[in-house]
Formats: C-alpha cells, structure tokens, sequence
C-alpha cells in the first residue's frame, strides 16, 4: 500500500504538471541533450542555441502539432549551424554560403558524422511523437518557469564548456593588431626575382602546446637533407575564423573575409604585389575550387593562373578520401617541383591542401590506417593527432624530395597553418594553442644560376 499510492499519485498528477513536464521534455532536453552527452568530451559552448530553442517553444506552446514541429526543426537547424560554426570557426554567413558546396562533401566517410546523424534522426523521431501531445504552459507562472530554466541550461551549458571556450568563435575585435606569417618571416623581402616563392597553407596545422612535439612538426617539414640545403627559420602567428580567413590573413594582408574581395580586384595583396614585380603568381589547391567561390576571388587577388583537384588528377595526382575528399597531398609537390623547373619566369606559388581536414581517417588510401608506425606513443594517447602529424610527414617528405633535387631551382618557401585543428574532444583540442599558428621558412643558401640568368632576361 505504501508503494502503491505515490505511483497512483504519479499517474493521477494534473494535466497541467503534464504539460510542462511535456514542454520541458521537448524544448529544453529533446533539442539538447546530444549536445550534452558531446560535452562530455568536448565540443563547443551553445548559450544561443539553448535560449533561441526555449524561446520558441514558449511562443508555440500553444499551437497545433504542425506549427510545433516545423518550429522545432527549424530550431534544430539554427542549433546546429552554430555548433558546426563554432567548432569550425565560420561565421555564420560563410557557413551558410558554403550550403550551397554541401554536394562537394561525403560526411559518410566518417563513422562521427554517422553516429551523429543517427542521433539526430532519433531526436526527430522522439519529438514527432511528444510534440503531439500538449506542451501548453497554462499559467503565466509557468512561463516564468519554462523561461528560467532555459536560462540556466544556457549557463549551464557555458560552464561545461569553459576548458576550451577560447578555441571557438574566435574574431578579431575592430582594431586587433595585425601579424602573419608573410609579415613575420619577411618572406617578400626574398621577392626580388632571383628566386621562386613557395607559400604551402597547411589546413589544420596548429601550434602544438608540447614543446616536443612542436619541434617535431618543424622537423616534419625541414628534415636533415633540407637543413642541409636551406636556412630554417620557424615561429608562431595569430590566427583568427577558418581557412579562407588564413587565406586572407597571409595573402592579402589583414584580418578579413574573403567576401570582400569577391566582386572587385584587391591590388595590395601579395600576389599581385609580386605580379607587378614580374612574377607569374599561381595558386593551387586540393580540392575543387568552386568550394568558397576560389575560382571566383582568387583571380581578384593577383593571381594568374589557378590549379585545383581537376587539372591535379589530369596532372597524376591519386585520389585520397575524407569527408573533403581531393587530390592527395603527397603528389603535389612532384607536380609543384615541375613547374618551377620549367618556368620561364620568376613565379609565385601558393598551394593550400586539403587531407588533414578533420577527420582524418584511418585509410589504406591516405596511408594512414597504421599510425603506430609513425609513433606508437603518440598513436595510443593521441591518434587522431598522431594520424595528422602522419599527413604532415608524408606532405614533408614529398617536398623535400623535391627541393633538395639538384636541378630544383632557388625558391623562398613559407609553410603555414590556417587554423587550429577543430578536434571536437578536448583530449586532442587542448594539445594545441587556443589561437596561434605556426610557420617554417626554408631559404635556400645559394641561388640556382639557371634561374638568375631567366631573372636578368
């Protein structure tokens, strides 16, 4: 009896106790929860999402099933669009713009964007089910209610995220000092049309927090028969949003998107500087390059001619995978070592790549399906890093190859990070500087007479 009638009071409680735990179920856990289980790990903080979705369950708490759930999708949407943002350090209106590239991606070549949709569809299911039945605040102390706790998940969710709040959304404030890589190694000053230049924009390089493995990276990229070679130089730059704003911060010269040069030319970004020095500016990239408009802008900064994954694979460049699948890494530099050989001209090359985009997988394609290879250690408390460092490596090894060549000619070499590695965990995310990036500068000692004698034409 004593077990009997808390259960009979349970099921007897008022029909509007039912509704707000309804409501509560609805708006505040359904749309929150995965996120909260993320959180776990790591992820970023998502105060606007948590308040936006409680708002607009209060203003449909009312309506039929049908205005409830195009409500609650909607607010689904906007949710993730801030997290996808957050983590990846877009702003909202790129993100939004890149939606229209989303065919360019393949999401199921990692097992985290399965799971993740797999989540998200339950909750859909989940909602279709609760948002029939009522989810009215009947009382305008239970609004009170509903808006209070909404404000607390809010902060809630902003203290469970304040190990690595710092990584995310990062934007200059107005006046931010500026630094690059360019400006820092004095990379223009060895533009005086003697020798190539080289800018290699490596996505997801950060500047490693353990000085051990900072040292490795630097080692990845200028190994003993490059030192051998070039004078290496190395150092650390701010980095601010994603790879088109790292674009912008070492191209062009300024803390920018690159929207503000998609409709008119920008005469004082580098390429063009170096253009009107006589130098034949080309910029080369992995991946297709109707991906954030490149083939459009990249001619409005000064360069002259454009190689994407298209004119990679024509050239013999394999086919690697990942969620950003393009031409692998490894065999660019062949390809880059080619045409600096048979240029008749000084030139200006700059090449982004594309395979270290996270997530790197493990793959017999990328040659990354046996990190412990590479550094066992690193493989068993880091693999995710471990499998991106292995990219490095094999990106390092390809251009050493090529640059150390007798007959490769002098050419000033600039190899930068765009922006952190967006690791969702903050196992991995904190192994690397919240907001720096690092640079290696190879200078070659003596300048290739071939080249010199092209210069003096």
């Amino acid at each position: 009896m004593d077990i009997a009638l808390p259960r009979s009071m349970w099921r007897d409680r008022p029909e509007g106790i039912r509704s707000l735990e309804n409501w509560l179920l609805c708006w505040i856990v359904l749309p929150n929860l995965g996120y909260w289980l993320l959180l776990i790990v790591g992820g970023p903080p998502r105060p606007q999402a948590v308040l936006l979705t409680g708002l607009v369950g209060i203003l449909v708490h009312r309506a039929p099933f049908a205005v409830k759930l195009g409500a609650f999708l909607a607010a689904m949407v906007v949710s993730a669009m801030f997290f996808i943002s957050a983590l990846f350090n877009l702003s909202i209106l790129s993100l939004i713009h890149a939606l229209q590239f989303a065919t360019e991606l393949k999401p199921a070549a990692s097992i985290e964007y399965l799971v993740c949709a797999t989540a998200l569809l339950a909750t859909l299911v989940l909602a279709w089910w609760r948002l029939r039945l009522p989810t009215r605040l009947v009382e305008p102390t239970r609004i009170v209610f509903a808006a209070t706790i909404t404000i607390l998940v809010a902060a809630m969710d902003m203290a469970m995220a304040k190990d690595t709040i710092g990584t995310y959304e990062r934007t200059p404030e107005a006046g931010a000092p500026f630094t690059s890589a360019v400006e820092r190694s004095g990379l223009e000053r060895l533009a005086t049309g003697g020798q190539h230049v080289l800018v290699v924009m490596v996505e997801a390089m950060g500047q490693p927090t353990d000085p051990a493995v900072r040292r490795r990276l630097i080692d990845l990229w200028a190994p003993p028969e490059v030192r051998a070679r070039y004078d290496v130089s190395a150092g650390e730059t701010l980095f601010y949003g994603s790879t088109t704003n790292g674009e912008m911060r070492e191209l062009c010269g300024r803390w920018a998107e690159y929207s503000e040069v998609m409709e008119e030319q920008d005469p004082t970004c580098l390429p063009a500087r170096l253009a009107a020095q006589g130098y034949h500016s080309q910029a080369w990239h992995s991946f297709n390059g109707g991906f954030f408009d490149r083939s459009h802008w990249y001619p409005n900064i000064g360069f002259d001619e454009m190689r994407f994954s298209p004119e990679l694979y024509e050239a013999g460049a394999e086919r690697c995978p990942g969620v950003f699948p393009g031409a692998c890494d490894r065999d660019v530099p062949r390809q880059i070592g080619a045409a600096l050989k048979e240029a008749s001209q000084p030139q200006f090359l700059y090449w982004l790549t594309v395979n270290s985009h996270l997530p790197v997988l493990r793959s017999r394609q990328l040659q990354t399906e046996d990190c412990g290879g590479f550094d066992r250690t690193l493989d068993r408390e880091f693999p995710m890093t471990c499998r991106l460092l292995q990219l490095f490596d094999q990106s390092g090894q390809a251009l050493a190859r090529e640059i150390v060549a007798a007959d490769f000619p002098a050419t000033a070499i600039l190899i930068v990070g765009d922006h952190i590695p967006p690791f969702f965990d903050r196992h991995h995310r904190t192994q690397f500087e919240p907001d720096r990036v690092p640079w290696i500068l190879l200078r070659p000692r003596e300048h290739a007479a071939d080249l010199q004698l092209v210069s003096a034409r």
